[in-house]
């Protein structure tokens, strides 16, 4: 690791000496320790990095960061302290010892040799530590050029899209979702090439923003923004970023997180236009009958019938290992019949991205063409669409 990406020790070994409280120390250890790489090739990175801080009207802080090098969170709470200075200690070992101690107050002593001393009540624990001047370096948030984003918005579009995002490493400008701002609006999109979830804000006031802003977050971004949104009760949350770096503020918690290179894809391209047929369906059954006739899909493709006539759906499956099931839901249709086969798992997820409530529309044009499902109530500040490209079956 170059000379640059470290800080220099801070203060010398045998200082920072805090008291904290048990409770507020496991919630923001909580916070960070997703972040922290279970096996990982540079020890440090194991480590979580404390700094104990007095303001100037002598108010203590205790600083806690956890990185892997992609990306970082870094929280505080209040403490008590004795003495300014800075040490690491092994993340998972001292999360799990923290969640088995009792309530009250825990102090935090480092000693020689980057030993760690945690005394609770009757319990006196040492863990091994390692130099500060080790840790990497962590981004800081920009002074300037950050936006505000409602953070209720940006949680409910993370769990629109997410599932959609692609998993395989070598396509890795789809291994995130697109977020697109504008001054009226947001919306995130998200794509593997086989479906596609899109979701729209519209009446959104963003200010700062002209035209129109597009940022590609990663996968493990997403996933830590929402655990961090659903753990704050911050009703917005800031967003900067640089030329490698994308930037979260939420109440006193900033993730940090590398940027994806690359070019999405252009997805407006493939938004259906005239998938005229449709079928409107209540959720709750078409999952309950997607369940059942899936568990006799193929067990690699997991394809499954759709087969529309006269006012009712079909569903079916069949393999040679486990037999064949259908099911039908009578429901108004009153177009050309259709047979199309979609990977029963995709609509699954969609299913339960919008909740199974309330009833939900099918679109499609003919057997070759993408369809098209999206909530028929689903109110007027969201526009969400996912697109399905059908299989052969």
């Amino acid at each position: 690791m170059s000379t640059a990406a470290v800080t220099p020790e801070a203060v010398p070994t045998g200082n920072l000496e805090i008291t904290v409280s048990r409770a507020e120390l496991l919630r923001e250890l909580t916070a960070a320790q997703s972040v922290v790489e279970r096996k990982t090739t540079i020890p440090i990175l194991s480590n979580f990095l404390f700094e104990a801080t007095v303001d100037e009207l002598g108010a203590g802080r205790l600083s806690i960061t956890a990185t892997d090098l992609d990306q970082s969170v870094q929280t505080s709470c209040a403490a008590r302290v004795k003495k300014p200075g800075a040490c690491t200690i092994p993340a998972r070992k001292l999360f799990d010892y923290i969640k088995l101690l009792a309530d009250g107050d825990i102090s935090i002593k480092l000693m020689d040799n980057h030993w760690v001393q945690i005394r609770s009540g009757r319990s006196n624990t040492k863990m091994v530590g390692m130099a500060r001047a080790n840790y990497p370096q962590v981004p800081e948030f920009p002074a300037a050029g950050s936006f505000h984003i409602s953070a209720p918005v940006l949680a409910n579009m993370i769990s629109k899209t997410i599932f959609a995002i692609s998993n395989e490493e070598s396509r890795y400008t789809l291994n995130g979702a697109l977020l697109v701002l504008k001054a009226e609006s947001m919306a995130m999109v998200a794509t593997d090439g086989h479906r596609l979830a899109h979701i729209e804000r519209v009446g959104e006031a963003l200010e700062g923003i002209s035209g129109e802003k597009r940022t590609l977050i990663p996968r493990k971004a997403l996933g830590e923004l929402a655990s961090l949104l659903s753990s704050s009760d911050a009703t917005t949350l800031e967003f900067a970023d640089e030329e490698q770096t994308l930037f979260f503020r939420v109440g006193g918690r900033v993730l940090t997180s590398r940027k994806l290179t690359g070019q999405f894809p252009n997805f407006e391209a493939v938004l259906p236009r005239d998938n005229n047929k449709f079928v409107i369906v209540r959720s709750e059954e078409l999952m309950a009958s997607i369940q059942r006739v899936a568990q006799f899909a193929d067990e690699r493709s997991g394809a499954i019938k759709i087969r529309l006539e006269q006012n009712e759906l079909k569903l079916s499956a069949q393999s040679t290992d486990s037999g064949e099931s259908e099911d039908i839901i009578e429901t108004p249709y009153n177009y050309d019949p259709l047979v199309v086969g979609f990977n029963s798992s995709y609509l699954v997820e969609f299913l339960r991205a919008i909740g199974v409530q309330g009833e939900v529309r099918l679109e499609f044009k003919d057997a070759q063409s993408a369809g098209q499902m999206r909530p028929e109530d689903g109110g007027e500040e969201y526009r969400y669409r996912y697109i399905l490209m059908p299989m052969r079956i």
